[in-house]
């Protein structure tokens, strides 16, 4: 099953939930994060779940976070959630290494796979970085997702009213 076929299978799960509920629950899966949840908010004209998608990626960071701790010497080396957790930490490295905690909000940022949020906070995590600066750090990274996200859906939306 391809990524695509998940998404839409999230979608029409969340089709009949009130607006509010069905942007937490699509911001909320690791795969949609606000990259997903931000372009439907907008082609569905409900841009005043813009907020609650915010806060709703920024939180993501702290189960995340702390389940990390408690599980992560659990996952077997070699296992597809451990690959992906060391390709995390290999990527976020050298952004955090060299500029810190705002490498770690840049690396957040980036409106790219492996990165966002969840990526943000297992890396702090797998880092060593302690929780309060992380989630700063993170929450920042967010932001700025956030308003790359929503302007490039919005142009996007625009475009489409202009030219169709």
């Amino acid at each position: 099953m391809s990524p695509f076929d998940e998404r839409s299978q999230v979608l029409q799960l969340v089709a009949g939930l009130p607006p509010y509920i069905k942007y937490v629950i699509l911001t909320a899966v690791p795969w949609v994060e606000l990259r997903g949840s931000i372009p439907l908010a907008v082609q569905q004209g409900e841009q005043l779940y813009l907020p609650i998608i915010l806060v709703t990626n920024m939180l993501v960071f702290f189960p995340t976070y702390f389940i990390l701790g408690w599980v992560y010497h659990l996952i077997p080396e070699g296992t597809w959630l451990h690959r992906k957790l060391e390709g995390v930490r290999r990527n976020a490295r050298p952004l955090v290494e060299k500029y810190g905690l705002i490498g770690l909000a840049v690396f957040v940022a980036i409106p790219l796979p492996g990165t966002g949020a969840y990526s943000g906070a297992a890396a702090a995590w797998l880092l060593g970085m302690g929780w309060k600066k992380s989630f700063f750090s993170v929450a920042l990274g967010v932001c700025g997702a956030f308003f790359i996200v929503w302007g490039l859906s919005e142009a996007v939306a625009g475009g489409f009213r202009f030219f169709g």
